[in-house]
């Protein structure tokens, strides 16, 4: 939930991006296919991420 976090994120999917982009440029599926895994992952948790600071703010929203 913190800006840690989602930095962290955001490292991650340009990780995966940029392997997937090597392992296309080389011709090596399995980097790819791994730098594709590592960059949905990093946008599924960046999702999590989302979500959990909508679900603050529909909080702080009712406590007002």
């Amino acid at each position: 939930m913190g800006f840690t976090d989602k930095a962290k994120n955001k490292a991650g999917q340009l990780a995966g991006a940029a392997r997937k982009r090597l392992g296309g440029a080389a011709g090596n599926e399995r980097m790819r296919g791994e730098g594709a895994a590592q960059q949905s992952d990093a946008r599924a948790r960046q999702a999590g991420e989302h979500l959990k600071d909508a679900g603050g703010d529909v909080k702080d929203a009712f406590t007002r």
